[in-house]
This record gives structure tokens, sequence and C-alpha cells, in this order.
């Protein structure tokens, strides 16, 4: 009789292109922290004291090539923080830290590599979206290296042993360009209990010819590759028009104070119709996350600092508060 042949595993590492880039991303995210909770509904959730933190940084290759991947992050911010803001590690959720760095782009010094901290970690999700929008491509030289090098020195990373902490890095360039060695800056990563993961846009055997697999096995990551022309296909449903104006609802209960408060609420406004300009699915992911604990507006909403025990409400001048509360008493305001 003969033998029948076992079926081979299907490597889960070798991603054919075609997958846009933060849904792969997401997948080994959600791997790696192994406990996702259910939803919840559209209303303000400030989650505990005792969450846990995910550090979250993210390189992105802005030379020339690399409208694309640009275009891709943007399209699917809200969803990789929408699933990520289920993450929980015994039963604890966890609170997310994310921090944004360009390399690779001719606009940029010299001087640094040609990389920019474009904002350290910060759980601001509308300034990370804000600064998404707000990037451009151009020229250049792509410097792997010397970006998680940066990454590494410029970064509070967490010292909690319980603390997540990754570094994903998109490019298509070989990952052994400049002056810093990659194999150092990966093993010292490594080394500080920080994940290196490596996104490489293109065939996936050119990838690992271009060492970006060497770079996520040195980090203690995975290797991932991607097609980063693929347009984010996002599906309408029955129910995006009544979230939708949920959302309207939901914005209408933070409450700004002083001048940054107003220019962090039109952000919020305005960041939601940076989501829309994709599609209302991609809005209603952006309205859902804003429900999550992940979204914390503690530097500009009276409810978030409140609730957070970082505001003293008897030491904000009349003149910084929300017209509502102007000529409420102290008792009014804390009720």
């Amino acid at each position: 009789k003969k033998k029948k042949k076992k079926k081979k595993k299907k490597d889960i590492m070798n991603t054919k292109p075609g997958k846009p880039l933060l849904l792969l991303s997401l997948f080994f995210l959600l791997m790696t922290l192994g406990q996702i909770g259910k939803g919840q509904p559209l209303a303000r959730n400030h989650g505990n004291n005792n969450e846990k933190q995910i550090y979250l940084a993210l390189l992105l290759d802005t030379s020339n090539s690399m409208d694309g991947l640009i275009d891709q992050t943007k399209s699917q911010l809200w969803n990789i923080v929408d699933e990520l803001a289920n993450a929980k590690q015994d039963g604890v959720p966890a609170n997310l830290n994310i921090a944004l760095y360009e390399y690779g782009n001719d606009n940029l010094s010299v001087l640094s590599g040609y990389v920019r901290q474009v904002t350290p970690f910060t759980t601001d999700l509308d300034e990370i979206s804000a600064q998404l929008f707000a990037l451009k491509t151009n020229g250049g030289s792509e410097y792997c290296g010397t970006v998680i090098k940066h990454t590494l020195s410029d970064l509070t990373w967490g010292d909690h042993r319980d603390d997540l902490k990754m570094i994903f890095i998109a490019g298509n360039e070989s990952f052994n360009q400049g002056l810093v060695s990659f194999e150092g800056q990966c093993s010292k990563a490594l080394n500080a209990d920080i994940q290196v993961n490596t996104i490489f846009c293109g065939n996936y055997q050119q990838g690992i010819n271009s060492l970006w697999k060497k770079g996520a096995e040195l980090g203690g990551g995975k290797y991932l590759n991607i097609d980063m022309d693929q347009q984010t296909v996002f599906v309408a449903t029955p129910y995006d028009k009544q979230i939708d104006k949920l959302n309207d609802a939901l914005n209408d209960t933070y409450l700004a104070y002083g001048s940054t408060g107003r220019l962090k609420k039109e952000q919020q406004l305005q960041e939601d119709q940076n989501a829309a300009s994709y599609s209302r699915s991609n809005k209603v992911k952006r309205a859902i996350s804003k429900s999550k604990h992940v979204y914390k507006n503690t530097n500009w909403d009276l409810v978030d600092a409140q609730r957070e025990g970082q505001l003293n409400l008897s030491a904000i001048a009349k003149e910084d508060l929300p017209e509502v509360m102007m000529n409420m008493s102290l008792s009014e305001k804390q009720a």
C-alpha cells in the first residue's frame, strides 16, 4: 500500500504579496498579545489604573517610491487601533503608546542620516493621525540601521517586564544601507526586550535577499512582505449611518479647555474628516476606536483629565473653561 503523503503545514510567514500592511501587522500583533476581548458599545471607556503598556514604534520609509505605503498606513490606522484596544494580558487591558518616525526622505537632514522623529510615544491618537496625513514622500537614502538606532536612543521605552515593546519598520531597499550596522542595532533592541518586526514592500524572496528577514530574526520579531500598491477595500454595513451619528454625539461629550483645548477639539473633528476621506466605513472604524479606553485626551478634555486625576478645576481661569461652564460654581463644575 502506498503511504499517504502528509500535507505540509502552510508557512504563515511566507506571505504572498497582496495583503495590506496594517492588517498583516495586526495579525502578528494579536498572535503576540494572545488574548483579545469583546467589543464595547459606543461610549467613553477609560479602562483602569492597572493597565499594561504597549509601546509601538512605527518607522516608515518616505522616499519617493513609498506613496502606497503611506496611503495604506493612513487608511488602516483605526483598524489597528480598534483591535489593539481589545488586547489584554491576564484579563487586564493594555494602554497603547505609538511613536512615529520617517526615514529615507531627501527633505530630512543628512546629519541625522535622513531620519526624523515625527512624534515620540504618545497616547494622543488624533495627533498620530494628523501627522500621518501630513507625511510627504521625496528622495532618498534609506538607512534602516540608522533609524532603528534613533528609535532605541531617543524614545522613552517602558521598563516594566510585562510591557510589550515593538518596532515595525517598513521599506523597499536593502536593509544594510548606511554606516550604522543593522545587525548591531537589532541585537541591541532584542537585548532591551524590544521586538523588531520588518515589513518589506515587494516580493517575499527579494526581501529575504535584501536582508529584511535577517533583521527581524536578529531583533526577535517577524518578517512580512506586502504589496504597498494595493488599495484598502472598505465594506459598508447597514449600521454605518447610525454609528456616524453616534460619533457626532460622542464628540459633544468632550469639553475642551484653554487655547490648546480649542485647537485639539478642531483636530479631533479634522481627523474625523480625514478618516471619512477614504470612506464612511473607515470613519466608523475611527468612531469605534474613540469609544475604547486607548483613546485619551487628558491634555485638553476636562472629562478625561478629571477622571484621570490630572486636573484641578479650581485652578482653571474662567476664560479657559468651555462656555457652558464659565458661570458655574466649583461644585457644579465637579458634578
